[in-house]
């Protein structure tokens, strides 16, 4: 497994709290599936917090299924763990290759349905176009730059060569 770590301008060069997250690529027919928050036009790869005696690929299961109501398995082991330092946090995340194996009822949080998350699906290379552009967002929202940055940095590592493979 590759590791890559980003490290934020805010970050105070110690951290004291940490929160591990598992997060799910999935591709079918050219297009990925991601979590879009139609109150915020605001995309990502689905996937949320690990919980205390899980494991990862029981975390990124539950998660997608919360999320989207897909119901997936790993296809792979992890690929990728970005580890994020902002401020006094560390915020890895764990990066699977999946695939849909059926349906199931979501079940999003409070502040998911406030945003509207929904799932979409996306072609491959206008999802990696969105996420490049995380530098765009340095002066107005910090949240949404790191978190591309991180998208953008998991697709590029992971899917490098996918466009040709896929044409």
């Amino acid at each position: 497994m590759k590791a890559i770590e980003i490290i934020g301008d805010n970050y105070f060069g110690n951290w004291t709290s940490s929160r591990s997250a598992c997060r799910a690529i999935i591709i079918k027919d050219g297009k990925m599936l991601l979590s879009y928050e139609t109150e915020t036009d605001q995309w990502m790869l689905p996937g949320g917090g690990l919980e205390e005696g899980e494991t990862q690929e029981e975390c990124v299961i539950r998660e997608i299924a919360e999320e989207t109501g897909f119901v997936i398995r790993p296809v792979s082991e992890c690929l990728l763990e970005i580890d994020e330092y902002y401020e006094d946090c560390k915020w890895p995340s764990f990066y699977f290759l999946c695939e849909i194996i059926g349906t199931t009822e979501s079940h999003l949080t409070e502040r998911e349905m406030e945003v509207g998350m929904e799932p979409r699906w996306l072609p491959v290379k206008e999802i990696i176009g969105v996420f490049s552009k995380h530098q765009d967002y340095a002066d107005t929202d910090e949240m949404r730059r790191g978190m591309y940055l991180r998208e953008y940095t998991a697709l590029t590592t992971i899917l490098d060569g996918y466009e040709e493979t896929a044409e």
